[in-house]
């Protein structure tokens, strides 16, 4: 078999989310068969997807399925087969397993390559693999300096007609789901106090962000820029983004000497995410402050005996710096004579002046001592010593101390919390010459006493009389003075320091710190910033900061700055109020702690719509309800507060015919309803909050109307008073003659109609009777010769309405006889009034009971009295019909208001109800 020919190149693109291909063909090169072509896929997906996400179709985008351009293309290239030797099924391979199984599954027939339950992380992937691609496996991973990661594959195409080996690469997208963070929680940068403005200094461990891209860091702030610094970042060629901290004013160390701040790294996702460290930006001294003496000169007084190594002064300059920044040596100036220095003595480091040798007796009276304090860089600061010799003829007082207290050259420490009465020392008082008697005194302000001690002679006690207080007053300088009877003094100055205790407990500004957030706030939003502060000095008044037991969870407070932060969301609808307690803690032995109580108020946002209690509400309203008056109240509720919270109502549709209380919810009809002509109506009614933008609701309001006996029966047949009917004499007993029909607009019990006969005239008028349900007039007995003539019914139509039943009136004319002869003999009889004797007798009607009936004996005559009342009254009132209807003939009668109801002879009756066409009894 020869070489087939070389493909021609293809591309193929597919719209799918997330999804590109790009397939590039490559010449044929020698295999396993006589023709072989190696291709390359290119496909692209994001991280983190879910399981079985299809990467792409090999079988389409190699164009091995039937009908595509390549399948052609191919087929045009290989032998020609007939019948079953044409399209062998395709199988798909990986060329070996390694580690296709983790990431992506192939289909074998399809060709469909799917992720597989193992979810791809790019970080994981690539950035810990870092850099090499390979293809020894069937799956390997590569990342090259571009930041793109591929998932590389082999595949196998199947049979040899149309063997590929198939070279699948997918380059893995990163998407924003790793937040910056800080290699240290706590970076530190020195500034010297001497940097000029807009002076640039790096910050050391910047955030790092394993996403790439806009997803990596983009940009640092700080939380508090305290007015004198900013942040700049920098970019350099590898894309990679270093803060630097800039100056932006004068610094001073030693107006403060440190600055913290919160430094936040934000990333370039949708939406961002953000990572923090604190900041402390330490201000390094300079050598900017020269030794200084508070005063410019001492006056010093020595006694011609006085002993060599006697300290006679000392001098004490100050300089703010630190460090060797502030050693100061002192020296005497070239001023002073070599004599004076070799009398005496300075300290170069302490600055004290003490006796070098004897006084001789002619060593110069007075001496000026120019003494000089250097500082590294300085001009020397001046002070000068005038040193006066008395000459002693007589040897002055002695001064013996004997130190209680710690004593260390010359100074005596003592504890602020020492006791009244605390012994600092013993001074025995004594003449050398032995004749003079020496007194004694306290000389300088101080809590001490100098008293006689009682038990020996020239023995004093020196103690205290009151406690001390370091932070009041920290060092105190008082002398014992001793004198003799000739004038002659001695004076021992003794120097006394306070040592501080951790007696004082931090103290918050306020023991109520009252905050507010606005609810639904972002994670970690800053609350406060608490300070404490402590009166004592070192550590024992370095302050930390804790929350109390009864702080929540998600409360967060850093113990060093005090920062109070809030780690979720807040819901003011959850909870309006937090209130629980802080410490401030020093750090003595053992330590002191003071607690404030933190009132956070969370303060409303319109989160909430309005809410009905009910979804539907339905309202049962008796008909001809009057206009305004009250159908039901709509009860709607919002949990935000204040404005937020306040609820209008209104009626969406029918609002012509509801309204609605939009304080109370009252929801009221503006006209009267008649159920006859509407039996329920349908409202919607909206619900607005008062907050910005405005939230809403609705519910649906269902109105039924109950009916009211407000309609009497209205007859249909007969349709007039005037109209007869001829009965043969011949007519069977019980057989129909003829009926009443009539309808009511009512429902229910308001709509069952009772027939009943309340009047009769004839010659037998016995002889008919009516079926209360049906209105149906029957024939009762057997009619004979003598019964001929005209009989008149009067019968009552009555409905069974509550609270009072409502009736109509119909006459009904039978004509006996075998013919009608003479209509006009028949009409003159009904024209005249009838004298009917009303029998009012109620209808017996077979309805089932909802009450059972209870007849009382002793009503019977109240009953009968009211009959025979009721029978005058529909009496006078049929005759008063019957009369008019005489005078009107044939016009159409105005239907009367009463409750009879009068049917015209010849009217036309439109009903919506049940419609019946009467019976032609005119032509008879």
């Amino acid at each position: 078999m020869g070489r087939l020919p070389r493909p021609r190149s293809s591309t193929s693109h597919r719209n799918l989310p997330h999804l590109f291909l790009f397939v590039l063909f490559v010449g044929p090169f020698s295999c396993l068969a006589s023709y072989s072509r190696a291709t390359e896929l290119l496909y692209s997906l994001n991280e983190g997807l879910p399981a079985g996400v299809l990467i792409g179709s090999l079988a389409e985008d190699l164009r091995l399925l039937p009908g595509a351009a390549g399948r052609r293309d191919a087929q045009s290239q290989l032998p020609e087969r007939t019948g079953a030797e044409w399209n062998p099924p395709l199988s798909f391979s990986l060329a070996s397993r390694g580690l296709s199984g983790q990431y992506v599954t192939l289909d074998n027939r399809s060709g469909e390559l799917h992720t597989s339950a193992q979810e791809i992380d790019r970080e994981a992937l690539c950035l810990e693999r870092g850099g090499g691609s390979s293809w020894g496996g069937s799956v390997s991973i590569s990342s090259s300096p571009s930041d793109s990661c591929l998932l590389l594959l082999d595949v196998l195409v199947l049979p040899q007609e149309y063997f590929r080996f198939v070279k699948v690469k997918i380059a893995i997208r990163d998407i924003n789901d790793n937040a910056p963070q800080f290699p240290v929680s706590q970076i530190s940068v020195w500034v010297p106090e001497n940097a000029p403005v807009n002076t640039r200094l790096a910050i050391e461990h910047p955030a790092v962000d394993p996403d790439v891209g806009i997803n990596g860091v983009q940009t640092y702030r700080l939380l508090d820029y305290h007015g004198m610094f900013t942040l700049d970042v920098e970019e350099n060629e590898n894309g990679e983004r270093t803060p630097y901290l800039i100056v932006m004013g004068a610094l001073d160390r030693e107006t403060q000497d440190q600055y913290v701040s919160i430094i936040i790294a934000e990333d370039g996702g949708s939406p961002p995410l953000l990572g923090s460290a604190t900041l402390t930006i330490g201000i390094s001294d300079i050598n900017d402050n020269c030794p200084l003496f508070t005063d410019s000169q001492i006056n010093v007084t020595v006694y011609g005996n006085a002993t060599v190594g006697t300290p006679i002064a000392a001098v004490q300059a100050v300089d703010r710096d630190l460090g060797t920044n502030a050693q100061i040596t002192y020296s005497y100036s070239q001023k002073v004579p070599q004599a004076s220095k070799d009398l005496f003595h300075l300290d170069e480091n302490t600055g004290i002046i003490k006796l070098f040798s004897k006084i001789g007796g002619n060593v110069l009276q007075s001496h000026k001592l120019t003494i000089l304090a250097n500082g590294p860089g300085c001009i020397p600061a001046v002070i000068t010593a005038l040193v006066s010799i008395i000459k002693v003829v007589f040897r002055p007082p002695e001064i013996v101390p004997r130190y209680i207290a710690n004593e260390i050259d010359g100074v005596v420490y003592l504890k602020e919390l020492e006791p009244i009465n605390t012994p600092v020392a013993f001074f025995t008082i004594r003449d050398p010459e032995g004749k003079y008697k020496v007194n004694c005194f306290l000389d300088g302000e101080g809590p001490f006493r100098l008293s006689p001690y009682k038990q020996y002679n020239n023995e004093y006690l020196l103690e205290t009389t009151k406690p001390m207080d370091y932070e009041l007053q920290q060092f105190y300088e008082i002398a014992v003075v001793a004198w003799n009877s000739e004038g002659f003094h001695v004076k021992r100055v003794i120097k006394v320091q306070l040592l501080d205790d951790n007696d004082n407990a931090p103290i918050f500004l306020q023991p109520l710190i009252e905050l507010t957030i606005e609810e639904n706030n972002t994670p970690n939003a800053f609350l406060t910033k608490l300070h404490a502060t402590d009166a004592d000095s070192g550590e024992r008044g370095q302050v930390s900061y804790f929350l109390g037991p009864d702080a929540p969870s998600y409360f967060s407070l850093d113990s060093i700055t005090g920062i109070l932060t809030v780690s979720t969301q807040l819901d003011r609808e959850e909870k309006e109020k937090y209130r629980y307690t802080v410490r401030a803690v020093d750090c003595g032995k053992p330590p002191r702690e003071s607690v404030a109580t933190v009132a956070l108020t969370v303060l409303d946002k319109n989160d909430n719509s309005p809410r009905f209690i009910n979804k539907d509400f339905s309202f049962f309203v008796p008909e001809n309800f009057p206009g305004y008056g009250e159908i039901g109240v709509i009860s709607v509720t919002d949990a935000d507060a204040g404005r937020n919270g306040w609820v209008a109502l209104s009626v969406v549709n029918q609002s012509d015919i509801f309204v609605i209380d939009t304080g109370k919810g009252m929801l009221r009809a503006k006209v009267s309803l008649d159920r006859e002509q509407q039996s329920s109506y349908t409202l919607w009614v909206e619900a607005v909050d008062g907050g910005e933008p405005a939230l809403s609701s609705t519910a649906k309001i269902t109105i039924l109307l109950l009916d009211i006996n407000d309609n009497p029966p209205l007859v249909l047949f007969p349709q007039s008073n005037m109209s007869y009917l001829l009965v043969l004499p011949s007519t069977l007993p019980g057989s129909p003659v003829t009926e009443v029909y009539a309808v009511d607009k009512d429902t229910g019990m308001n709509a069952v109609i009772a027939y009943s006969i309340i009047g009769r005239r004839g010659p037998r008028p016995e002889s008919f009777r009516i079926d209360p349900k049906t209105g149906n007039i029957t024939l009762e007995e057997a009619l004979m010769q003598t019964d001929y003539g005209l009989y008149r019914l009067l019968v009552k139509v009555s409905d069974h309405g509550y609270p009072e039943p409502l009736h109509s009136t119909v006459m009904v004319n039978l004509f006996v006889n075998d013919t009608v002869s003479n209509e006009s003999y028949i009409e003159s009889l009904l024209r005249k009034e009838p004298e009917i004797n009303i029998e009012e007798k109620e209808p017996q009607i077979s309805i089932e009971p909802t009450h059972r009936k209870v007849e009382s004996v002793s009503c019977m005559p109240t009953l009968v009295a009211l009959s025979v009342i009721s029978l005058g009254s529909i009496t006078l009132v049929t005759g008063m019909g019957i009369y008019i209807c005489l005078r009107k003939g044939k016009k159409h009668p105005r239907e009367d208001e009463n409750l009879e109801v009068q049917i015209p002879l010849k009217g036309k009756i439109d009903f919506h109800m049940q419609e019946r066409k009467p019976m032609d009894i005119s032509n008879i």
